[in-house]
């Protein structure tokens, strides 16, 4: 299937959202506008990065991380990685393992320790229908995708979700909007 090179590119998807505060969101695998290490893509491995936070509200009560891509070519973009119900003394995670298939099968069905080895933290679906981070594999001769990583503080501890652990991860994202009280976002780059 050809790929439309002349489709509009999709606007930073937090510009388009209420505004709220920001914080900083760091990652020792790759630096901001850059393109993101070979483990992150998924022909390196699919290995979530490293990230630290800081400088969050101290009304902050969980933390809701995700990892969108608003430029792959199908609508509504590709949700790559959604873990919520991060509790507020979680500050930074360390590089993952890439989920296996045997994994993310189960991960669908149980609820394993999470992707980012915080017990209480809920791994949710990413677009593919797996749990935990899927590597960056944006199509052989499109434009450069950008990678926005961001994590949320929210004022509630636990998200209500409609779905509960099946909850689509846009609908995520648009159930976390009203608590959310302050954002960091990391923007990383891929391109094949």
């Amino acid at each position: 299937m050809a790929i439309d090179l002349k489709r509009p590119v999709a606007p930073d998807p937090y510009t388009i959202l209420p505004s709220v505060a920001a914080f900083t969101l760091t990652s020792s695998d790759f630096s901001a506008g850059q393109a993101l290490a070979g483990p992150q893509t998924a022909e390196g491995g699919g290995i979530s990065p490293q990230l630290s936070w800081s400088g969050f509200p101290e009304q902050t009560a969980s933390f809701l991380l995700t990892c969108y891509d608003p430029d792959a070519p199908r609508e509504g973009g590709f949700w790559h990685w959604v873990v919520a119900d991060i509790p507020p003394n979680v500050t930074s995670i360390p590089e993952g393992v890439p989920v296996s298939m045997m994994k993310a099968l189960a991960n669908r069905f149980f609820r394993p320790p999470s992707s980012i080895g915080v017990t209480s933290a809920l791994d949710l679906p990413n677009t593919a229908g797996t749990s935990g981070y899927i590597g960056a594999a944006p199509p052989k001769g499109d434009r450069v995708h950008r990678y926005f990583f961001a994590v949320h503080a929210l004022n509630v501890e636990q998200l209500s979700l409609p779905h509960g652990r099946r909850t689509a991860p846009a609908l995520v994202s648009a159930t976390a909007i009203p608590y959310t009280i302050a954002r960091g976002v990391l923007v990383g780059t891929c391109q094949r």
